[in-house]
C-alpha cells in the first residue's frame, strides 16, 4: 500500500527504527529521535544499494517520488545514481579548491618559474586584483556574462585598455584551467567584440631624418644635469628600452671591447642581449665613467648611487627641451631607430630585430647567440651613429654618402 502525507503524519517513532514502504523501491524510515527519512533502495550490478533522498517534511511525498523517478531513469541507463552522487559531491569539491583567482595564482607562478620579467609578473598581478569579484569564484563555473559583468565595470570607468588586457589575462587563465584538467572551456573566447576597442596609440617617436639630427641639436644643448644630457645622447644610439639603459651596470660595459652584455633577468624577453657600442657611444661613456664609474649604476639616481635614475627622467629633460609627449619619448627612439634603419635598405631586417631584442617567432631563431648577425650588428651600430652625427650636423654631403645605396 503506498504511503499518503496523512500516513505519514501519524507515523510515530518506536524504540527502534523502523520501514514504511511506498512503491519502486521509495520507503521512509522513522528514527527513534522521530526524524523520518526517505531512502531508496534499488540493486545495480548484482548488488544492493540505498541513497538517501532527504528528509519529511522538507521533501515531501510528491519530491521523493520524483526523485525516485529520476534514480531509476539513471539505472535504466546504466548510471549508478549512488556513484553519481559522490562524483558530484567530488567535483564540487574539487571545484570549490579551484577558484579563478587560484588557478590564476598558479599560472602566474608557472610564468615566474618560466623565467618571465618581474614586470610582466607585476602587471599580470595587477590585473587579477582587476578580476577581484570573479577570484573566489570556481574557474569550471564561471559563466561569459559573469566575467563580462566585472569587464565591464571596468570599462565603465573609462579604462578601456585595462578591460582589454584583463580580458586577454582572463583567457589565458581559463586555457591554463584547460589544459590543466580543472576546467572545461574559456568564456572569455565568446567575448570578443563585447569590449569598447581603445583606441591605438604608440610611443612617440620622430620618423623624419631632418626631426631627428634637431632633436640631437637640442640634445647637445641641454644644460641640465650632466648625466641626464649623457643619457639622453646615449639612450638614440643604443636602441636599448629606457628601462634597460636606466639600469645598467658598469660591469656590464666593457669599453675596451665595444660591447655592453646586459643579463637576461634584465631584458623584458628574458633572453641575455649584446649590444655593440658604436665609437661615438665609448667616448660618451668615457666621459660617463668620470662621473658614475667605476662600479654600480651607469646612471644613478640624482641622490644616491644606490639606485637607478628615475624612469621619467629623460623623458623630463625632453619635455624640458620643449618637446611634448606626442613628439618625442625615450622609447620612442627605438621606433626612429627602427624606421630609419629599415628604410635605409642597408641591414637585414633580423639584424634589426635582434638589436632591439624583440622576440622572434621562431623559437630557434629566436634562441640567443650573439654570433649570429653579430659582425652586421656591429656596423650597423656604426653606421647608425654615423648618420646620427650627420644628421646633427645637418651635413648633406655625409648624409648623402651614408644612405647611396
Amino acid at each position: 500500500m503506498s504511503l499518503t502525507d496523512v500516513m505519514i503524519r501519524s507515523l510515530k517513532p518506536e524504540d527502534r527504527p523502523y520501514k514504511r514502504a511506498d512503491a519502486g523501491g521509495l520507503y521512509l524510515e522513522v528514527r527513534p529521535t522521530g526524524a523520518k527519512l526517505w531512502r531508496f533502495k534499488y540493486r545495480h550490478l548484482g548488488k544492493d544499494n540505498r541513497i538517501a533522498l532527504g528528509a519529511y517534511p522538507e521533501v515531501r511525498l510528491a519530491e521523493a517520488r520524483q526523485l525516485r523517478d529520476d534514480a531509476r531513469r539513471k539505472l535504466r541507463e546504466g548510471v549508478d545514481p549512488l556513484a553519481e552522487r559522490k562524483r558530484q559531491k567530488l567535483i564540487a569539491q574539487f571545484n570549490a579548491g579551484n577558484t579563478f583567482g587560484d588557478i590564476a595564482k598558479e599560472y602566474i607562478d608557472k610564468s615566474v618559474a618560466e623565467g618571465r620579467a618581474d614586470a610582466t609578473t607585476v602587471k599580470a598581478n595587477w590585473l587579477l586584483d582587476q578580476l577581484k569579484p570573479i577570484a573566489t569564484m570556481p574557474v569550471a563555473d564561471l559563466k561569459p556574462v559573469e566575467v563580462l559583468a566585472v569587464l565591464k565595470r571596468i570599462e565603465a570607468r573609462g579604462k578601456y585598455e585595462t578591460a582589454r588586457r584583463a580580458r586577454s589575462f582572463a583567457s589565458r587563465v581559463f586555457r591554463y584551467a584547460v589544459a590543466t584538467g580543472r576546467g572545461e572551456s574559456d568564456p572569455t573566447a565568446v567575448l570578443r567584440g563585447a569590449l569598447i576597442a581603445p583606441r591605438v596609440t604608440h610611443h612617440a617617436a620622430l620618423l623624419e631624418p631632418e626631426a631627428v639630427g634637431a632633436l640631437l641639436r637640442s640634445i647637445d644643448a641641454y644644460t641640465g644635469n650632466a648625466i641626464t644630457r649623457l643619457g639622453c645622447q646615449i639612450a638614440p644610439h643604443v636602441m636599448a628600452r629606457p628601462g634597460e639603459l636606466r639600469k645598467a651596470l658598469w660591469p656590464e660595459i666593457d669599453l675596451d671591447n665595444a660591447v655592453w652584455s646586459i643579463p637576461a633577468e634584465r631584458m623584458k624577453m628574458r633572453r641575455p642581449h649584446a649590444v655593440p657600442l658604436s665609437r661615438q657611444v665609448v667616448s660618451y661613456l668615457r666621459e660617463l665613467h668620470e662621473l658614475t664609474g667605476p662600479e654600480g649604476f651607469v646612471f644613478p639616481a640624482f641622490h644616491t648611487f644606490r639606485r637607478p635614475m628615475s624612469e621619467n627622467t629623460l623623458n623630463q629633460a625632453f619635455r624640458r627641451m620643449g618637446y611634448s609627449t606626442g613628439e618625442v619619448t625615450a622609447h620612442g627612439l627605438r621606433t626612429t631607430a627602427s624606421s630609419l634603419l629599415n628604410e635605409s635598405g642597408k641591414w637585414h631586417p633580423d639584424a634589426i630585430e635582434r638589436s632591439l631584442a624583440h622576440a622572434d617567432a621562431n623559437a630557434v631563431r629566436g634562441t640567443y647567440n650573439r654570433g649570429r648577425y653579430w659582425d652586421e650588428r656591429v656596423a650597423m651600430h656604426q653606421w647608425w651613429s654615423d648618420y646620427l652625427d650627420a644628421l646633427r650636423a645637418s651635413d648633406e654631403a655625409q648624409i648623402s654618402a651614408l644612405t647611396a645605396k
